[in-house]
């Protein structure tokens, strides 16, 4: 069966995820936010946030920094550690130049401190939309693309990988010697492969092997 590139993630189900200690914090935002039509979900701690944190529900996280327990650089780290990719938002009270440089360098879209202009964190959550919404692209992209190769037989891969590898030995003749078959077996190995890449040339198939998983071809 082939395998369907997953549902994009529409404004609607984006959700803007806060944790922060503070609930007068975490209630204000939250009701500013959700009038602005966002989605939200609000978290009294990290530790409460990874419990509760849906991975199907896409969008961003704004992250208090200071905060008991799991501080927010540590549950950055640790998100990045067991590969859970949210774009993060820190806010602080407290934050320093160190603390904010490396929040940045880890990965997180801003550093901002509290008291911050509304509008100011308005427009980093749509940066943070926008860059979920072109990650989903990428990756349904690659999905598409490593569908297509998984409709390959284990020769029509093989020959792939030849190619791939050895760009400058894709003639029919070449790749024959190299495997052992004849140059007449590998035309018709690899007729059947630009039909199911759907592609028209060597060249193209490269540039396609290039968005499948690492390491999946053999």
């Amino acid at each position: 069966m082939e395998r369907k590139a997953p549902a994009t993630p529409s404004q609607e189900t984006l959700t803007v995820y806060v944790v922060d200690d503070d609930e007068a914090i975490r209630a204000s935002l939250s009701r500013s936010l959700q009038k602005r039509g966002y989605r939200v979900d609000a978290f009294a701690s990290a530790t409460d946030f990874l419990i509760g944190y849906e991975q199907e529900n896409a969008g961003c996280l704004i992250l208090d920094y200071g905060m008991p327990g799991m501080n927010g650089l540590e549950l950055q780290e640790h998100m990045a550690r067991t590969g859970l990719q949210v774009p993060i938002i820190f806010i602080t009270g407290h934050g320093g130049v160190p603390e904010s440089v490396q929040a940045i360098k880890a990965g997180a879209l801003d550093f901002l401190e509290k008291p911050f202009r509304q509008s100011v964190l308005i427009e980093r959550i749509e940066a943070a939309f926008a860059h979920v919404a072109e990650s989903h692209a990428l990756r349904a992209g690659s999905e598409m693309v490593q569908a297509k190769f998984d409709r390959l037989t284990g020769r029509e891969l093989e020959i792939v990988h030849h190619m791939v590898a050895n760009p400058s030995e894709t003639s029919s003749k070449e790749v024959g010697a190299r495997l052992g078959i004849s140059p007449r077996t590998v035309d018709h190995h690899r007729a059947r492969i630009l039909e199911k890449l759907q592609i028209r040339s060597v060249a193209e198939l490269i540039s396609l092997a290039q968005h499948t998983r690492p390491g999946h071809l053999p």
